[in-house]
């Protein structure tokens, strides 16, 4: 065969692939790009390439699919480059992706966007470079002193980005210079892509391998007898690295930084390396930092062993299993016992939790039992530690991954075991931006795609989880009784309208409590303070005129913040200081209405100026370390007594705290949601869990303006069965979860006739399509408007039987499309909320 034959048949067998590519943009299909013939053979699904949307716009996909079918509606572009070698993203992973945009009614590229951490996108920034035809010499165009600055910079320079221009130029905007030599042909603008995670790099030095041999190191000591610097930082290496006992040490080197320490030269060092003793390199280091294991063994009560024992023969039948165990039982030693035994297995494990402050104290007693094995992942780390532990997972690192709810979408294959603790908590329900998911029911989605088990773990659990217990379709653990000596506090109501009346109260606290906190305070003990509001008052009002600020975004009063002197929007963050005059009627008095964390934090340092107060609340831990720093100075006793929101609900669990006090339990109560019943009881059997946990009996003080409430003695009796038999028929009779599906349909737009005008034509037409009985509203909301938009409202309420929940969906997205053709309504967004509440 001759050379010519060899080259035509090499062509015509060369295939030409394409591949569907997941794109982190609002769009609900994948795009079909090509393949180019030098990475036909290395191209994988899951991998990210580098691709171009649209005219200008270069964007991270991930690999969907491959094949050999052409787009029939456009040309294929070409993919521009592979970034990954092996998948970042796995294949159940993907179908998972496509369920959560299915089911929850939005894209596949939202759920991508919310799933890959920041740090596995790459950032694109748009830089300047002379156009490759202009001749600045030769040119007879006439430039501004400005415009010929920025050509000569660039003459001497390959490009520019737009801060370096604003900085050349000293001002901010730059975009009509930038236009004008655009226009000029002078310049041209382009988008230089980069990768945003870095690995953690450390510098070490180490011994020349040849000075290890033939006697070399004792020469080079007589060669060093004169320089006692240089000297000195030889043998600091050689007592940290015994490089004749264990030579291997000296290929990993010490820490460059650690010369920094007893008063080393570091120009001596950079000697030593610049004549060849010692040899620098990097080497790349966790962003955790090492842990060692502490304790292999956890110790099971004969109760919790009978427990952990149901639950494995639970699991033999059934998927899932509820554990409902009352606070301070010993959930968290069961959860150990099963994950050990899960890894050991070879099975991956994923504990979910609801909050980031209750990592805090869980992960210091897991790190003891499993060390470096196991990862954290939440939204408080930075990029680069997220991705870090992402490609942790996929690379076998961690085994056992405990974080919130984002951590469902790590890279697991081998999942064998999740444990959902404090499934209740609405946490878990992701409410914006799209997907709008609840990581608790993802996480039963992800299990069976795994054919592992899920362990749901509450002291108050949700009534959906209960009522599929009880159905049969969950298997039911019970723990009944609190770990080791530790009882359930007692309770004690406060009246606040017959306080008042007698004068006994003292601003918001009843002499109930005051009197509770003095004793705990004289007992060396420690006080837990809930009240479900942030903020010094809800709002303030002028005494004369009756004015309240508002929001200018929003239709919510503002929040007095003492602390800064503000008020300030919950809704948008919109804040403005506090006025010292009525912007209505001049008045100066100015009054605040209600209170919240800030205002209790402040009333109590006056009741009680010996103890130290802390507030543990959403202002006060927007760093990233600030939970672990009150927690554990809590923990320590640096604290007395801790004012908070439900934070301080969630799990914690602290020795010395023998009493908790509940602020302004009826507005939890009275809140217009069909849930708020529920919510009250989770919430304050939850707080209540944190008093007396250890052998001591605690003491519960609740504030109430009604003591007559059935739901009170609920709570007060630890009555979960009757508190879940009497909302169960509420919800049976007003057909309201778990007898219905809820599909939330929210209506927005900058004028709120254009709003209502849309919800109308949306309901209606829904009505046509699913029958009238299964749509309420339109209504407006609560919050009417947020951040500028208008709000509207409507609910679908579905039978649980004998419904195509597909088709109802596809139905509403119809109507959706059918609505937004109309011009004068296509401003308006309709979006879609599955099991909203």
């Amino acid at each position: 065969m001759s050379q010519l034959e060899l080259n035509t048949t090499s062509a015509t067998a060369r295939k030409t692939y394409f591949v569907d590519v997941m794109l982190p943009v609002p769009i609900p299909k994948m795009f079909t790009y090509r393949v180019p013939y030098e990475l036909n053979e290395i191209v994988q699904v899951g991998c990210r390439v580098i691709v171009q949307f649209g005219s200008r716009k270069i964007l991270t996909g991930v690999i969907g699919r491959i094949h050999e079918i052409p787009p029939e509606k456009y040309e294929a572009k070409t993919i521009l480059e592979l970034l990954d070698e092996e998948p970042v993203i796995h294949k159940l992973q993907i179908t998972l992706f496509q369920w959560m945009a299915d089911y929850y009614m939005c894209t596949l590229g939202e759920v991508l966007n919310i799933a890959l951490p920041s740090g596995l996108k790459l950032s694109s920034e748009s830089r300047i470079q002379l156009h490759p035809h202009f001749d600045y010499y030769g040119s007879s165009l006439e430039f501004s002193d400005k415009e010929t600055l920025l050509l000569e910079t660039l003459l001497k320079n390959d490009s520019l980005s737009y801060s370096e221009i604003s900085k050349l130029l000293h001002q901010k905007t730059i975009y009509t210079i930038i236009k004008s030599l655009v226009y000029k042909e002078a310049v041209i603008i382009f988008e230089e892509v980069k990768e945003k995670y870095k690995p953690k790099k450390e510098t070490r030095v180490r011994i020349a391998p040849h000075l290890l041999i033939d006697h070399q190191l004792e020469a080079l000591f007589d060669l060093l007898a004169s320089k006692p610097k240089q000297e000195a930082i030889l043998l600091h290496y050689l007592q940290h690295v015994p490089v004749f006992n264990q030579p291997e040490l000296n290929r990993q080197g010490l820490a460059k930084n650690t010369f920094g320490n007893g008063g080393l030269s570091e120009s001596s060092l950079k000697t030593l390396v610049k004549n060849g003793v010692f040899e620098e390199f990097e080497i790349i280091i966790s962003r955790f930092g090492s842990y060692d294991q502490q304790l292999t063994d956890i110790t099971l009560t004969a109760e919790q062993e009978k427990a952990k024992a149901n639950i494995l023969e639970s699991f033999k039948t059934k998927d899932t299993t509820l554990l409902h165990g009352i606070t301070g039982s010993g959930k968290t030693e069961i959860y150990i016992s099963l994950i050990q035994d899960a890894l050991e297995g070879g099975s991956q494990v994923l504990y979910l939790l609801p909050e980031i402050a209750l990592t805090t104290q869980i992960v210091t007693r897991l790190r003891k039992v499993f060390g470096d094995q196991m990862g954290v992942y939440h939204s408080r780390f930075s990029d680069n530690e997220r991705v870090e532990v992402w490609k942790g997972v996929l690379n076998g690192k961690y085994q056992f991954v405990v974080g919130v709810r984002s951590s469902i979408f790590l890279p697991f294959d081998n999942l064998g075991l999740i444990i959902v603790d404090e499934e209740h908590e609405s946490s878990y329900k992701q409410y914006d931006p799209a997907p709008r998911y609840s990581a608790r029911d993802v996480a039963i989605v992800i299990a069976a795609h795994h054919h592992a088990k899920v362990l749901l773990g509450s002291a108050t659990p949700s009534m959906e989880s209960q009522y599929q217990a009880r159905q049969g379709k969950y298997g039911l653990v019970k723990l009944t009784s609190r770990y080791g000596m530790a009882v359930l506090p007692e309770f004690a109501v406060a009246d606040m309208i017959r306080e008042r009346n007698k004068k006994l109260s003292k601003g918001e606290f009843s002499s109930l409590l005051i009197e509770a906190i003095n004793e705990a305070l004289d007992n060396k003990e420690q006080v837990i303070i809930f009240q479900n509001r942030r903020g010094y008052s809800p709002y303030i009002t002028c005494h004369e005129c009756g004015w309240i600020p508002k929001c200018t975004n929003c239709a919510v009063s503002l929040t007095y913040h003492q602390y800064r002197a503000e008020l300030r929007c919950h809704y948008c963050g919109y804040k403005e200081p506090m006025p010292t005059t009525c912007e209505a009627c001049g008045s100066t008095h100015l009054k605040t209405i209600g209170f919240g964390t800030e205002k209790l934090e402040e009333e109590i340092a006056l009741l009680f100026p010996q103890a130290k107060v802390q507030r543990m609340d959403l202002d006060t831990t927007r760093r990233k370390n600030s939970y672990d720093t009150i927690i554990k100075d809590f923990e320590q006793g640096h604290i007395d007594i801790l004012v908070g929101t439900q934070m301080v609900s969630k799990g914690l669990d602290f020795d010395n705290v023998s009493l908790v006090g509940i602020f302004d339990i009826d507005r939890m109560l009275h809140f217009p949601d069909f849930r708020s019943f529920e919510r009250t009881f989770q919430l304050s059997t939850q707080v209540s869990g944190r008093a007396g946990r250890r052998g001591k009996k605690g003491k519960v003080v609740i504030q109430t303006r009604n003591t007559s409430q059935r739901i009170l003695h609920q709570i007060i009796s630890n009555g979960y069965q009757d508190f879940y038999e009497t909302e169960i028929n509420e919800r049976k009779a007003h057909l309201y979860p778990p007898f219905t599906r809820i599909i939330g349909v929210t209506i927005k737009n900058k004028d709120p006739k254009t709003a209502k005008i849309t919800a109308m034509k949306m309901g209606n037409l829904v009505r046509e399509k699913i029958g009238t009985n299964r749509v309420l509203g339109p209504e407006e909301p609560i919050i009417s408007k947020i951040r500028n938009e208008y709000l509207m409202e409507l609910v679908v309420k579905l039978e649980r039987s004998q419904i195509n929940l597909g088709k109802v969906k596809s139905l509403l997205y119809e109507s959706m499309l059918e609505v937004l053709q109309e011009k004068e309504l296509r401003s308006s967004k309709i979006i879609f909320d599955v099991d909203p509440y």
